[in-house]
């Protein structure tokens, strides 16, 4: 038994994080990043703000800076309202120097296609300096919000009448050369991944508080197996815990 806390001070929560992250079998290595409440709630009236203080909004813009793009579900995108991502100068400026663009692209994934196309992440004026938006859909999508989201956005077609994680991940990797992906929800999303024996690391903070609403950091497929996970650390800040999972050995 390994105990983590104030008692071993870190000077750097963000140190924790600095890893190797490589591809994985012909996609990118697929690191998630949630928060949810002590009794697993993921959000509080739809969005996740409440559950969030500034040092789990810190460890999230430096999350965001790793990736070599952002996967994202439609319905939190639309709930949170997404924008291009931003970053701060000293994260802009270390992912420069590593060869890597400024920000990463974010890529919603919509099997219907029912999208919100007003939200900043479309519509903003600020958006002209950002990655062109990826929208990952399937081959049943309504051909007219088809061609409406190739007008705003680079699709990707990954599976026939539902979206297949593995075939995304793939198409990401070689269209877009992601080596990393990181998967910030929601909980449907996040599900279909692990289910999909896709998720390679998953870093979640427990922000401690009750109540908000009646749903869970991930919602697995009915009939899916078990993903199993290994503790990587545990950090504590101002009563939250900081949790880094990897997937366990075979």
């Amino acid at each position: 038994m390994h105990l983590w806390g104030p008692t071993q001070p870190v000077d750097d929560l963000l140190d924790l994080y600095v890893v190797d992250r490589d591809p994985v079998d012909g996609r990118p290595w697929v690191l998630a990043n949630m928060v949810g409440g002590l009794d697993g709630s993921a959000a509080v009236g739809g969005r996740v703000g409440a559950l969030s203080d500034e040092t789990d909004a810190v460890l999230f813009r430096s999350l965001r800076a790793v990736a070599d793009v952002v996967v994202v579900g439609a319905e939190t995108a639309r709930r949170e309202r997404y924008g291009p991502v931003r970053l701060t100068d000293d994260l802009v400026a270390s992912r420069v120097a590593a060869g890597l663009p400024p920000t990463p692209p974010i890529a919603i994934v919509s099997r219907s296609l029912r999208l919100d196309w007003d939200m900043p992440l479309f519509a903003a004026p600020e958006a002209a300096d950002a990655p062109r938006p990826i929208i990952v859909t399937c081959a049943a999508a309504d051909p007219a919000a088809l061609e409406r989201a190739e007008a705003v956005a680079d699709v990707v077609v990954a599976g026939e009448a539902e979206v297949e994680p593995g075939a995304a991940l793939a198409t990401l990797r070689e269209r877009f050369d992601a080596k990393v992906g990181l998967c910030e929800g929601g909980p449907t999303l996040l599900g279909q991944v692990a289910a999909a024996g896709l998720l390679d690391e998953l870093c979640l903070t427990i922000s401690p508080v009750l109540g908000g609403d009646p749903l869970p950091v991930s919602v697995t497929p009915a009939g899916a197996d078990l993903t199993r996970m290994e503790l990587a650390h545990v950090a504590e800040a101002h009563g939250s815990l900081y949790l880094r999972y990897v997937r366990a050995a075979p």
